[in-house]
């Protein structure tokens, strides 16, 4: 629902005015999903996800665990295309 306000400013007998409006924000949903990946055991392994808009903020979990970047999470984002690299994947990053 989008409102309208009305601004007045005013200085000595003279007024000026104008309406305000404001459209309530898009969400910020998933575009393109994560995709199961599999990689051998001592490599770099991508996961990617797309968003609807590039205002978005993407936070990266494994169960409850919020990863961090580091040597081995490497966290991008170029626009709406948000990537997550994990290096020399090992099988507890299964």
């Amino acid at each position: 629902q989008t409102w309208f306000e009305e601004v007045t400013c005013t200085a000595g007998e003279e007024a000026l005015s104008c309406f305000v409006s404001c459209v309530p924000a898009v969400p910020v949903l998933f575009k393109q999903a994560l995709e199961n990946t599999a990689g051998e055991e001592g490599e770099s392994v991508s996961l990617r996800c797309e968003l609807t808009k590039a205002a978005g903020t993407v936070v990266w979990r494994k169960g409850e665990a919020t990863l961090q970047a580091s040597a081995k999470y490497e966290m991008k984002q170029k626009g709406t295309v948000a990537e997550l690299v994990i290096h020399n994947a090992e099988p507890e990053d299964a």
